[in-house]
């Protein structure tokens, strides 16, 4: 079995509350590709994963998309 807890899909006032961001903010951090980008749950719900989140949070000056792309390969 293994111990590592599922990633969970936060809403956007979650993120808003972990980052201070405003919600226009975090949008347009989103479009330039310095924050992560929403994940679609249904037809009409989109969340962030926590993971991705906390990955930003502790480097929020200098978190990419491109960094956080060659992380994951």
């Amino acid at each position: 079995m293994s111990s590592q807890q599922p990633d969970r899909i936060l809403p956007i006032s979650a993120v808003l509350d972990r980052t201070g961001l405003s919600r226009a903010t975090l949008y347009r951090k989103v479009a330039r590709g310095t924050f992560p980008p929403q994940i679609h749950v249904a037809n009409r719900s989109k969340g962030w994963q926590e993971s991705a989140v906390n990955d930003w949070l502790k480097n929020p000056m200098f978190w990419s998309l491109d960094d956080a792309c060659q992380r994951q390969s």
